[in-house]
C-alpha cells in the first residue's frame, strides 16, 4: 500500500471512527505500517479491497480502530510542563490537603501508552514533595485502552534511551538496572494503579486533582468527541482541580471549556473555575510574583 492509498483510506475512516485526519498526519506511517500489516494478514491486495471489507464486516471497524491507536510516549516529555506542576501547580494542590487535613492527592493520567507520564509524575512527587508534604500520598490512575500497552506500564522497565529526559539524580534514585533496561522502583510503581480503559466508554471512579489528558483526545478525536470527553473529565476534576493538554492542542468549544480558566496558555493548563477555592494572589501577573512571601505562593512565575 503506498502512502497515499493510506491518506486516502484514512480520509475516509477515520470521520466514521470519529477521529480526525489532522491529528494523524504527522503520525500516519505508524498507523498505515499497522494497517498494511492487517491487509496482510487478511489476504487483501490493496487498500481499496480493505475499504471493501469494512462494509462488509462491520467488526472490523473495532480492529482498525485500535490499529489507530498512537502509542508515542517517553519519560519527562515537555519538561517545561512538568517544571510547572513542580512550581506552581502541584503546590497549589497540596497546600489545602495540607490545611484541611486530607492525605491524597489524586491524579488521572488519561492514554498513558507505556507508563512513563504517570510514572514521571510520581517520581516527581517522591523525590519533590514528599518531604514538604509528609502526610500526602500520592495516588494516580493511569488508563489506556491497549491492554499490551497496559502489560508494559505495569512491568515498569524501560531502556535507556527512554530515560535520557530525566535528571540523572532521578534516575539513580528510582530505577534499578536489569540487563540492558532500567526498572523503575516498587516504592514508585505503587504510586501507580494501571486500569485498561477507553475514555470513550468507561472512566475511573472518584473525582481527581489532577488530570493529564496530553496529546491523544484533543489531538486525535473528532470535535464533536472532544467536547463530550471534556464534559466528562470536568465532571471528574475537584472544584479548582487542574487540566493538562498536549502544548499542540486546543479545548474545544462547548459546555465543558466554559468549566475552565487558563492557568498557562503557552503550557496548556487550566484550571476548574471555582470562585470558593480561587485566590486573588494567584491572578496576579507575573511580574508581581516576586513579592508574594507566603510558602504557597513563593513560586516561580517564569514559565507562565
Amino acid at each position: 500500500m503506498t502512502d497515499q492509498d493510506c491518506i486516502l483510506l484514512l480520509q475516509w475512516a477515520l470521520p466514521r471512527l470519529r477521529l480526525q485526519w489532522t491529528g494523524f498526519r504527522k503520525v500516519r506511517r505508524q498507523v498505515c505500517k499497522r494497517i498494511s500489516w492487517r491487509m496482510r494478514e487478511l489476504d487483501l491486495p490493496d487498500a481499496a479491497a480493505y475499504c471493501s471489507y469494512l462494509k462488509q464486516r462491520p467488526d472490523e471497524w473495532q480492529v482498525l480502530d485500535s490499529l489507530c491507536r498512537v502509542t508515542i510516549s517517553r519519560f519527562f516529555r515537555d519538561k517545561r510542563v512538568f517544571q510547572f506542576l513542580e512550581q506552581q501547580v502541584l503546590p497549589y494542590l497540596a497546600y489545602p490537603l495540607l490545611a484541611g487535613g486530607e492525605h491524597e492527592l489524586r491524579c488521572w493520567s488519561i492514554g498513558c501508552a507505556s507508563g512513563e507520564e504517570p510514572y514521571t509524575l510520581a517520581i516527581l512527587w517522591e523525590t519533590v514533595f514528599r518531604t514538604r508534604f509528609p502526610g500526602i500520598m500520592i495516588m494516580i490512575v493511569a488508563t489506556d485502552a491497549d491492554e499490551t500497552m497496559m502489560e508494559r506500564s505495569r512491568g515498569g522497565c524501560y531502556t535507556s534511551g527512554s530515560l535520557k529526559e530525566l535528571p540523572v539524580e532521578w534516575v539513580a534514585r528510582a530505577f534499578k538496572a536489569s540487563g540492558r533496561n532500567y526498572c523503575i522502583s516498587d516504592d514508585f510503581k505503587e504510586r501507580v494503579t494501571f486500569l485498561r480503559q477507553d475514555i470513550r466508554k468507561s472512566t475511573p471512579e472518584g473525582r481527581f486533582h489532577l488530570v493529564l489528558c496530553r496529546n491523544s483526545v484533543f489531538t486525535y478525536f473528532d470535535e464533536g468527541l472532544q467536547e463530550k470527553m471534556l464534559e466528562q473529565i470536568a465532571a471528574k476534576l475537584l472544584p479548582g482541580g487542574a487540566l493538562v493538554i498536549g502544548i499542540h492542542e486546543s479545548l474545544p468549544r462547548g459546555q465543558g471549556r466554559e468549566q475552565f480558566e487558563v492557568w498557562s496558555d503557552r503550557l496548556k493548563v487550566f484550571r476548574k473555575g471555582t470562585s470558593e477555592m480561587r485566590d486573588p494572589r494567584m491572578d496576579l501577573p507575573a511580574a508581581s510574583c516576586g513579592n508574594l512571601q507566603s510558602p504557597r505562593f513563593k513560586i516561580n512565575c517564569k514559565l507562565r
